[in-house]
């Protein structure tokens, strides 16, 4: 039987100091390393989390070396040899881009097709779903690129001295601690920089826009003119071809309010309101953007929504929920608001007068 001062919990003893020093951990976590295999377990989630970052770069690297167009070059399937020959390798990286291949396909950004044991035919790979958006530069590549670009990862390595730091995030975000300035102060005398940054936010536009035009155009039903709320000129031509008749207005924003805090936030839209008519007449403002806790709820989804959050941080920006979106939504002047989870982890959210 169990003690009743243990019910709950298990006991662990650490040595500290040449004495012993009792531990106590709830019961399933207990259970579940009291044994070797439970113990294993652990490691292999422990390891496969930390190891994340050398699956980000190798990621990276496919980007860097355009593994994916080489494929789509040879059709959708290449042999390791005619990668090396088409990315211009030394041989002495044959191996090398082998296991880089190996854990790509792992992965889940290639596949690989094994010949029979004792053929002569090299491993062929190919292309996934998920590469085939890396493929040239008007899918979603140069968005990727940006997110693993030394510039974004770096400041999340000193995210422990951030919490540390006695300013406030409004006077310090992550980004700024590292690079000295705001990531908008760079994009304004860093020209480069700035065409990488545009170069990205228009190929996720481009992305999600056809999605959206394709599957679930009757959010722009009825509309005879729309402001786009801090977008560029890719999401004005796409948006620019659903017109009608009715003489009505609709602010439109991508990505934007995930930007900025509350109050910010609460004056964009204020002046969002201000731009359209009545809710009668079709007045609305529609955002794309994450709503946290919506959406499909298998762990991928849930996970990314939550890193994307962390990520939202170095510019002091936030993905919010639906009771954090419906204050803005209030505060702001509306009187009511839908949300359609329909593009995978984000959602589209219309508002109204």
């Amino acid at each position: 039987m169990v003690p009743s001062s243990l019910s709950n919990q298990g006991t662990t003893w650490k040595s500290e100091g040449g004495r012993q020093r009792r531990h106590s951990l709830p019961l399933p976590i207990a259970m579940a390393l009291a044994n070797s295999d439970g113990q294993l377990d652990a490691q292999v989630e422990l390891y496969w989390n930390a190891f994340a970052v050398v699956k980000s770069m190798a990621l990276k690297s496919a980007l860097d070396l355009r593994i994916a167009d080489a494929i789509d070059n040879h059709g959708g399937a290449a042999t390791l040899a005619q990668l090396v020959a088409d990315l211009m390798l030394h041989p002495s990286k044959i191996l090398c881009l082998r296991r880089l291949m190996r854990t790509l396909a792992v992965s889940g950004v290639f596949t690989v097709q094994h010949p029979v044991v004792g053929a002569a035919e090299e491993p062929v790979y190919t292309l996934t779903p998920l590469s085939c958006l890396l493929v040239g530069s008007s899918n979603l590549a140069p968005f990727t690129s940006v997110l693993l670009h030394p510039t974004f990862v770096t400041p999340f390595l000193g995210i422990g001295k951030w919490f540390q730091n006695k300013l406030p995030p409004d006077q310090c975000c992550i980004f700024k601690q590292t690079h000295g300035e705001s990531m908008w102060e760079l994009t304004s005398h860093d020209t480069a920089f700035d065409a990488l940054f545009n170069d990205a936010m228009v190929s996720d536009s481009n992305f999600i826009m056809d999605i959206i035009i394709k599957e679930h155009g009757e959010v722009f039903q009825g509309i005879s003119s729309l402001v786009d709320v801090g977008g560029g000129s890719a999401r004005r031509h796409k948006l620019s071809r659903r017109r009608s008749q009715r003489s009505n207005a609709v602010c439109w924003t991508l990505w934007v309010l995930h930007d900025w805090g509350d109050e910010e936030c609460i004056k964009i839209l204020k002046n969002c309101r201000k731009a359209i008519p009545s809710r009668d007449i079709g007045g609305k403002v529609i955002i794309i953007d994450t709503v946290f806790g919506v959406g499909p709820s298998d762990q991928k989804h849930r996970e990314l929504q939550a890193v994307f959050d962390l990520f939202m941080m170095f510019v002091n920006g936030i993905k919010r929920d639906e009771q954090q979106w419906k204050k803005v939504f209030l505060d702001a002047g509306f009187s009511g608001y839908k949300i359609m989870p329909v593009l995978g982890f984000r959602s589209i959210i219309e508002v109204y007068p």
